[in-house]
């Protein structure tokens, strides 16, 4: 690790549970992020800016006006252009010295081979069909991915792998509403994209991180609990 890697990462490595073992581990670690919209931004920008050496976008959007609201990776003068580009840009720009690859959508004909090569999937999509997809593959190829949502003022967070998936905390798919049909309240996404950013982080250093657990969020009353999950077949 080169001297600007040092101390650009400083105060990560200062601290005892990372240090240099974990921070070498961060930056030797490939991540597949699927969706770089409201859950994706402080996703991605907190691994890039973390030193995650590897980092694979997929995402096949074009900004719209209305997600500048929370979709901070982004400015006004980009409406209408592909996302992947341009988060690929800003993470760039954040941070030069992590290697960073854009991917189409995530579809059942892409899926095993964006899996192919990485050590852990988040899934920051915003509909159920994706999400359902992500699980059933990790699930598959025994990959452990972790999971959020948000909408409205309310928000979930999980890390699940082949023991225990998205299924077994929602048996029956959920509908596809998102954001752009119920709302939600925009810093909720931060705090959901947050713990996601945090689980990946820690996987992959090596500290312990709670699996199976589903950590439930309500922004309107600032609360947090966490919900065992079991199997549900």
């Amino acid at each position: 690790m080169n001297r600007e890697a040092l101390r650009r990462y400083s105060r990560q490595i200062i601290l005892p549970e990372i240090a240099l073992a974990g921070q070498q581990r961060l930056a030797a670690s490939s991540v597949l992020v699927i969706g770089a919209g409201g859950l994706g931004a402080p996703v991605l920008s907190y691994l890039a800016s973390s030193g995650v050496g590897r980092i694979v976008v997929s995402e096949d959007d074009t900004l719209d006006v209305s997600n500048l609201q929370r979709q901070f990776l982004f400015d006004s003068t980009q409406v209408g252009q592909p996302k992947r580009e341009l988060a690929l840009r800003r993470l760039h720009a954040l941070n030069p010295l992590v290697t960073l690859e854009g991917a189409r959508r995530f579809e059942e004909s892409n899926a095993e081979e964006l899996l192919s090569g990485v050590d852990l999937v988040i899934d920051s999509s915003d509909n159920a069909s994706t999400r359902y997809l992500v699980s059933d593959t990790c699930a598959a190829l025994e990959q452990t991915w972790v999971w959020g949502a948000a909408e409205g003022f309310t928000g979930m967070t999980a890390v699940f792998d082949h023991t225990l998936s998205l299924r077994d905390a929602f048996p029956d798919p959920v509908s596809d509403d998102n954001c752009d049909t119920v709302g939600v309240f925009a810093p909720l996404l931060g705090q959901v994209g947050s713990q996601m950013a945090g689980a990946a982080l820690k996987l992959l250093v090596g500290l312990p991180v709670k699996r199976g657990v589903l950590t439930l969020i309500d922004a309107l009353e600032g609360t947090m609990r966490a919900v065992k999950l079991r199997r549900s077949q």
